[in-house]
């Protein structure tokens, strides 16, 4: 009798896993809360997948002998706890295509700048000639590839969420940039439960395999001292000088070691990056190091952070409008990556924000929007939290629960030489459909002023 194997969700992970493990000989079915997009139910058709759409059946979910769950779908979901109380193993996605797999795996997590360091590490394997795929968190899904294609190298994006179904899988290099508190509403709103969330990414290593890590980040130090690692510790600062193999700033100037009894070191500027700000200096020493790991030469890592360009809806340039200058940067979901956008502007804010809340503290970016930001845009169902936030600290905050409004009121309170930036701090839930949409919008909002 052949496995059967039941997925929550059926988005791109969702379908990506039903057509590996049709292939792989177990018995599928694929179950849907919400409709299921044409494009994806389509493929399930075109595969003869069995699905459905608009409710879980439980006699066809509970009789599985495993479960792959879409990321998006808490550990408190009705079925889920249902699936656990039954001891039917639930796993992510990465968890089940790494069993099909023999290609060296670059893993990459943090609460910010994960997909920025994830393109550039694949940016820089492709331009090195190697065979390698993108997927996790974005480009396509995992699973779909190890089904379809032949790569030698996986450069994936990994959330907590993702790590949290990740049992057996092993990353052959692990890159953890920074943890900050996020998505707080899924860990019982215990910081120190989504710390351990993100060291997964070090499961079942041994010193044979890499684990690169910001050595900058408090937290990420301070459990590194209780819990050991096994890997190979490669280090990254931009505060101290790394003995060893890592990378360090000292003077505006990279100094980036590996195998540096043999090798001398890469050195460049950060003049010479692409990426500028300080938070894209780790990014970029975190992708430069995975890829010596796997023997990048130094000369095309140096070319490949030169020429590299950044992803949308990520401190995306929009348009200039009579001095205005738009920025979209939706894909700031939290707290820490909107400080990261507030901090690296140089001309007066008009702060466009708000979105569905997380859990957020709004407290470490007061010194920051005191210093920077003249009025505050807030776009969302329930703006409470923020006006609450920063009454004391903005004197102009208005409300909007659209972005063609968030927009007008914008440029309204602009002034020639003002940047009007969406940095929602928040989810989109509330309004759009996710990060990308809402960043769609925005643009769309922009353009026809």
């Amino acid at each position: 009798m052949s496995k059967r194997l039941v997925i929550l969700g059926s988005g791109e992970s969702g379908v990506g896993s039903a057509i590996l493990a049709k292939q792989k000989g177990f018995e599928v079915f694929v179950s849907d809360k919400n409709l299921i997009k044409e494009k994806y139910k389509l493929q399930l058709i075109e595969e003869d997948i069995l699905f459905e759409e608009g409710l879980h059946t439980e006699e066809k979910i509970l009789n599985a002998s495993e479960v792959i769950k879409s990321p998006g779908i808490p550990d408190k979901a009705e079925m889920v706890v249902k699936l656990r109380a039954k001891n039917i193993p639930v796993v992510s996605e990465i968890e089940f295509a790494g069993r099909y797999t023999s290609a060296k795996t670059i893993c990459i997590t943090g609460s910010n700048g994960k997909t920025t360091t994830t393109l550039l590490t694949y940016h820089i394997l492709k331009k090195a000639g190697y065979n390698v795929g993108l997927g996790g968190n974005v480009g396509k899904s995992f699973a779909l590839q190890v089904a379809r294609e032949n790569f030698d190298y996986y450069v994936l994006e990994l959330s907590s969420f993702q790590l949290d179904g990740m049992f057996d899988f092993t990353a052959d290099i692990a890159v953890l940039l920074n943890i900050t508190p996020d998505h707080l509403d899924r860990y019982d709103y215990k910081f120190e439960n989504y710390v351990a969330s993100k060291f997964r990414i070090t499961n079942n290593q041994s010193s044979r395999n890499y684990f690169v890590y910001c050595a900058d980040d408090e937290v990420l130090t301070t459990f590194m001292q209780s819990h050991k690692i096994n890997s190979t510790l490669i280090p990254f600062s931009i505060k101290k000088l790394i003995e060893g193999d890592g990378a360090f700033l000292t003077n505006n100037q990279i100094t980036l070691n590996y195998k540096s009894t043999l090798n001398p070191p890469l050195i460049m500027t950060i003049e010479q990056l692409a990426l500028q700000g300080k938070h894209n200096v780790y990014n970029s020493m975190a992708a430069s190091l995975a890829s010596r790991i796997v023997d990048v030469r130094k000369e095309i890592i140096r070319e490949s952070l030169q020429d590299f360009q950044n992803i949308e809806h990520r401190l995306e340039f929009v348009a200039s409008i009579n001095g205005i200058e738009f920025i979209n940067d939706s894909k700031a979901t939290n707290v820490n990556s909107t400080w990261y956008a507030l901090e690296s502007m140089q001309k007066p804010i008009v702060w466009i924000c708000g979105g569905q809340d997380k859990g957020n503290d709004y407290n470490e970016l007061t010194e920051l929007v005191k210093s920077k930001v003249k009025a505050i845009v807030c776009m969302g169902k329930d703006n409470k939290k923020i006006v609450e936030a920063f009454k004391g600290v903005v004197d102009v905050i208005v409300e909007t629960d659209n972005a063609s409004d968030a927009v007008a009121a914008s440029y309204k309170i602009g002034k020639k030489g003002d940047v009007v930036l969406l940095s929602p701090c928040c989810a989109s839930f509330d309004l759009f459909q996710n990060y990308e949409d809402r960043g769609m919008q925005f643009k769309g909002a922009v353009r026809s002023l």
